[in-house]
């Protein structure tokens, strides 16, 4: 990994981008393989749009962008966003309902997107989470039925297991019983965006802590109690037996087909399924942002304390750019994370075939180094992979490091072949 972050930014040095580029490829083609089409976005966005209390806490992390030339004037700015009109982009979700709200008529439908990018959040960098860093994000806009959601989720999940990633758990939710527990619980609808903030962090805090902090912003504790009581209900229970058993718990304040249209996103995924990984029914999982309205999933690798990817459906997302609502799903696989993951295990590149590097001698005439150069083309044309270079003092060490990144084949060329 770099060890000189600019300003929690990094280098990729070679060893790193070859795995990056390897696991980019497998992703791409998994995806690709189930329809979606790549699509791509802007970096920057409008601040209205980054704005728009969509994004959650990520709001309060956007790299802000100053306005230009004449907009710029610091004597009339009463508020931080007088200075600016636009910044970094921090998912690719909000990039892609602009882009789809300003293209559908283009579009087929529904539309599979695939999008592969950088997004910016200015937080602590810690493992596994950097200011700069790339979503690998798939989409289905334009189809309300649970189809959707098995398709992500069989997409992801077997993008993941291609890796190499195996006994996973994608957890799976609604956004609706979350709401439905807070109504049954006498929370204050206005309130409910700051009850998923808080219970979003429940694995690092603890209910004690979650309790404390609604608490501080005005919910009174007999309310919370009976919140996170609920979870109770499903003790021992699991799958669409627990699905079934909180749905019961919470009857008419659970908007109808809910639970229903959950199990049989569980039951199809289940059934159709491959590879080493389990799907849970975690009625804790928020997923950050404020623009999920129905079913979210995460997945957890066990070696790795947060998730790895995550996603949901947020059907009026694209309704800010339009005034229509537009059924809408996505799931993104945090893309650093599974190279911190990746890094830690000594993972490299399979060989892709037999390397060769070519090292001239530096006083080498010129029929000589037209001679290497025809010899390269020719084992190009062959297909393989060919490095020519010039040979350095410490030879050593230059074939060490040319067989660290898979050179097999190491031929040195000489003007005068005694001089080897």
């Amino acid at each position: 990994m770099n060890k000189n972050p600019v300003n929690g930014m990094r280098d990729i040095l070679p060893r790193e981008m070859r795995i990056r580029t390897y696991v980019l490829g497998l992703i791409r083609d998994t995806y690709r393989a189930y329809g979606f089409t790549e699509v791509e976005t802007p970096v920057v966005e409008s601040i209205e749009n980054l704005t728009g209390k969509q994004g959650g806490e990520n709001e309060k992390l956007i790299f802000k962008i100053m306005k230009r030339g004449g907009k710029f004037d610091l004597s009339k700015a009463a508020t931080e966003n007088d200075l600016a009109d636009s910044g970094l982009r921090y998912d690719l979700t909000l990039p892609l309902s602009r882009y789809y709200a300003a293209h559908q008529a283009e579009l087929p439908k529904p539309f599979k997107a695939l999008q592969i990018g950088p997004v910016f959040r200015a937080e602590r960098p810690q493992k596994g989470r950097f200011r700069e860093f790339y979503q690998c994000d798939i989409d289905i806009l334009g189809d309300p039925t649970n189809l959707c959601e098995t398709e992500l989720i069989l997409a992801t999940a077997e993008a993941v297991s291609k890796i190499g990633f195996r006994d996973f758990n994608i957890r799976i939710n609604d956004r609706r019983i979350l709401k439905a527990m807070a109504r049954v619980s006498g929370l204050p609808e206005e309130a409910y965006g700051d009850v998923f903030i808080a219970l979003d962090k429940l694995d690092k805090i603890g209910t004690e802590g979650v309790t404390k902090e609604l608490v501080a912003l005005g919910m009174t504790e007999e309310a919370v109690a009976s919140y996170l009581g609920l979870f109770d209900c499903v003790s021992g229970l699991s799958g669409t037996d627990a699905i079934a058993a909180l749905a019961e718990r919470l009857a008419d304040a659970l908007e109808p087909g809910t639970a229903e249209n959950l199990a049989e996103i569980f039951d199809l995924v289940s059934a159709a399924k491959g590879g080493s990984y389990t799907l849970v029914f975690d009625p804790t999982l928020v997923r950050g942002m404020g623009y999920y309205t129905g079913p979210v999933f995460e997945i957890q690798v066990p070696e790795f304390g947060s998730s790895v990817g995550g996603g949901g459906r947020y059907d009026e997302m694209v309704g800010r750019f339009i005034g229509q609502n537009t059924p809408a799903c996505g799931f993104s696989i945090g893309f650093e994370r599974i190279i911190s993951i990746l890094a830690e295990r000594g993972f490299d590149v399979p060989s892709g075939g037999e390397k060769t590097a070519i090292l001239l001698e530096k006083k080498l005439s010129p029929a000589k180094k037209a001679e290497a150069l025809r010899e390269a083309a020719a084992l190009r044309a062959s297909g393989k992979t060919v490095l020519l270079d010039t040979m350095i003092k410490n030879r050593r060490f230059q074939k060490e490091q040319l067989q660290e990144n898979g050179y097999t084949d190491i031929r040195e060329i000489y003007e005068n072949p005694l001089n080897a």
